[in-house]
Parts: C-alpha cells; sequence; structure tokens
C-alpha cells in the first residue's frame, strides 16, 4: 500500500503489524476544550472580558470534578474570546494545581515557532509541568489575512514551523533555515522547555497527509471530529499505527475532539443543545458550505453521528464504544457554544467529571480497547 506524505519514507506495508497492548481504563483521560464563544446569563451576553474570566472559573471547576485536561483554541472572529491563548491558560494555572492545560488547536502555520516555544516554556514552568497543545493547519482561516500570511502558502508554511518547532523542542542548540522565517544558527532559547519538550498533539480533521506527518514525527494524534460518523477516522487510527512502526517511532496517544453537552436527562441536552447550536451551524453552512442544520441530521449525529448530547449515561456509553473503535487514549469534549447559558455549560462540566468520566472507565475496564 502506498502512502503519500512529506518525507521520502512514504511506502508503508499494508500487512504489516505492531505490538499491542491494551490501554487500561485508568489510563483513559476526559477533558474539555473551549473557543472562548461568549456565554449568557439570564438573558444578557457576556461582554467579551466577562467571558475571559468565566473560562478560569470553568477550567477551575473542572479540575474540582477530577478531568483530565482544559484546552483553549485559537479564533479570530466575533464572539470568540481565544484569540490570546497562552496569556489565557497563564491566569487558569494559576487558579489551578492539578490539571494540565493545552490548546484545542494552536494555528501554527501563523504563529511563530521560536515565539511559541517561548509562551508554552513559560507556561510550563508557570503551571509547573502541566503545559501541552494541539498543533493544526486551520480550518478557520482568518489568521492568515490578519497577520499577513498568502493561503497559497497554507502547506509549506506548516510543514516548515513544524519542523522548526520540534526540533526547538528536542535539541538544546539549533540550527535552522527555510523559507518562512529567518534562519537560526546555534540557538538556544531559555526558559527552556523539560527534556523533549512539552506533549505536543498534532489535529487532523480528515487528511491522511496530516496523518503521516504525525507519524513521521512521532507525535500523538487528536482527531477533530464535528459531524458524521466517527468510526470512519478508523482507517486512519490503522494508517497512524502502521506509520508509526514504519518510521521507528513507539505507539503513541490517540484522542478524540467532539462537540456536546451533558444534562441531566436526554430530553434537556437535546432542546438546550439545538437552541443553540442550530444557529451556529445555519451560520457555517453559509460561510463553508455545509449542510444546513435540520431536527432529522440534528438526531443523527446524536444517535450515531459526532454530537456527544444526553445524559450522562447517554454520553458515557457513546464515548466508551468511540474509544473502543478508534482505540482513543482521550477524548474531548468543546462544551461551549455561542450563547450557551453559564448555567448549563456549568452543568455540563459538573456532570462529565463527576459521573461521566467514572462511567467510562468503569466501561472500559469490562472490555478494555486495545491500543
Amino acid at each position: 500500500m502506498s502512502i503519500v506524505g512529506n518525507s521520502p519514507a512514504t511506502s508503508i506495508a499494508a500487512g504489516s503489524e505492531r505490538e499491542e497492548g491494551t490501554m487500561t481504563a485508568e489510563r483513559f483521560e476526559l477533558g474539555l476544550n473551549s473557543f472562548g464563544e461568549v456565554a449568557t446569563e439570564g438573558g444578557r451576553v457576556l461582554s467579551d472580558a466577562e467571558t475571559v474570566r468565566l473560562l478560569v472559573e470553568e477550567a477551575r471547576l473542572a479540575e474540582s470534578v477530577g478531568l483530565d485536561v482544559f484546552s483553549v483554541g485559537e479564533h479570530y472572529r466575533k464572539g470568540h474570546n481565544d484569540s490570546a491563548t497562552p496569556v489565557l491558560l497563564a491566569a487558569i494555572a494559576t487558579a489551578t494545581e492539578r490539571i494540565r492545560l493545552g490548546t484545542s488547536v494552536t494555528v501554527l502555520s501563523t504563529n511563530d515557532p521560536v515565539r511559541l516555544y517561548h509562551e508554552f516554556a513559560t507556561l510550563d514552568a508557570v503551571s509547573n509541568g502541566r503545559a501541552q497543545m494541539v498543533l493544526g493547519r486551520a480550518s478557520a482561516t482568518e489568521s492568515f489575512p490578519l497577520f499577513g500570511y498568502d493561503l497559497a502558502d497554507y502547506e509549506r508554511l506548516f510543514e516548515e514551523k513544524l519542523d522548526l518547532f520540534v526540533r526547538l523542542q528536542r535539541e538544546e542548540s539549533v540550527t535552522w533555515s527555510g523559507t518562512v522565517r529567518a534562519p537560526l544558527v546555534a540557538q538556544q532559547l531559555h526558559p527552556r522547555m523539560r527534556p523533549g519538550g512539552i506533549p505536543t498533539w498534532i489535529g487532523v480533521g480528515g487528511s491522511p497527509n496530516s496523518v503521516i506527518r504525525a507519524a513521521r514525527y512521532g507525535l500523538p494524534l487528536m482527531l477533530a471530529i464535528i459531524g458524521g460518523r466517527p468510526q470512519r477516522f478508523a482507517g486512519h487510527v490503522d494508517l497512524y499505527f502502521r506509520a508509526l512502526e514504519q518510521f521507528g517511532h513507539s505507539a503513541q496517544p490517540v484522542g478524540q475532539h467532539s462537540l456536546g453537552l451533558v444534562a441531566d436527562s436526554d430530553e434537556e441536552a437535546v432542546e438546550t443543545w439545538w437552541r443553540y447550536w442550530q444557529p451556529v451551524v445555519a451560520q457555517l453552512a453559509e460561510e463553508r458550505g455545509f449542510y444546513k442544520p435540520d431536527c432529522r441530521r440534528y438526531e443523527a449525529e446524536i444517535d450515531h453521528g459526532a454530537l456527544f448530547v444526553g445524559s450522562p449515561e447517554t454520553v458515557a456509553q457513546k464515548i466508551a464504544t468511540m474509544a473502543r473503535d478508534l482505540r482513543l487514549n482521550r477524548f474531548d469534549l468543546k462544551y461551549d457554544i455561542m450563547h450557551l447559558p453559564r448555567e448549563a455549560r456549568a452543568r455540563s462540566i459538573e456532570l462529565l467529571g463527576s459521573e461521566v468520566a467514572p462511567r467510562v472507565r468503569e466501561l472500559l475496564a469490562k472490555e478494555p480497547t486495545h491500543v
């Protein structure tokens, strides 16, 4: 089987097998993803500043109910307040003690790897080793014109900057040259990250080339699944593990990022999420040509698609199914959506940590997942 990638070693035998282990329920992680979307309270839309402060409160709540990771994205559009992610995560670091702090996605293509290294090395120091990140090429492209980048360079920007960022994390002194920034000669950065760098995942929305790229660098894989049957990514996971073996890397974690809401009953969750999800998807349908939201599609996404909406038992059963089918080590719920009331956000966080997480681990303990 020939696999197209961005390195000379791109041919992986379809029949190759790796040595499999078993993912224990104790190792399975559950986290939260936020895009900094504005919330409401009593029908009033919170200000941007109030929403930023709310995220710090929600991260503290997530820690108190035992969740593993709190992550913030990077967007540059009205209603989203995650444009200065390292600053926000540093604020959260001072308000928490245990929960790991990461990014839902960092748009590496329009960031400078040296600046990112400084920011996240500092975050890791402030948080006492809790920093991590997910790097992506960007599905929302507002950052390209905002920072003066050409979309025609989409692939080259990400490839070169990823190469540099990984080297900065793994090497004490870096000499590097490319086409997207000034060269470096025996450059040492401070503060230093921990040896080997912080956990750095590659976010993948469906491109096999991105899967190969993650494996080539030996980096964990985060599947961003926002629509359709998640099981269609099973082939990507198989490809990833074969590629890791081909490139001589040990097995790495696989995670899934999806949207949803946990409420006390299925009926409450379904009704509440529809009220706020429908206008968001309707706008995206106009902007990007997505399907227009209707009740039939909505119900299908909840039943067997990428929406994790329901009571704790419903959501736990679905997460456990995805963990088995996709050999996941981690699941992150993107819990905020435009104008969702802060009370619903808080209840969703509480239920995810106190009821969903232990139930998922119980289900996985009964039927371990092979990874």
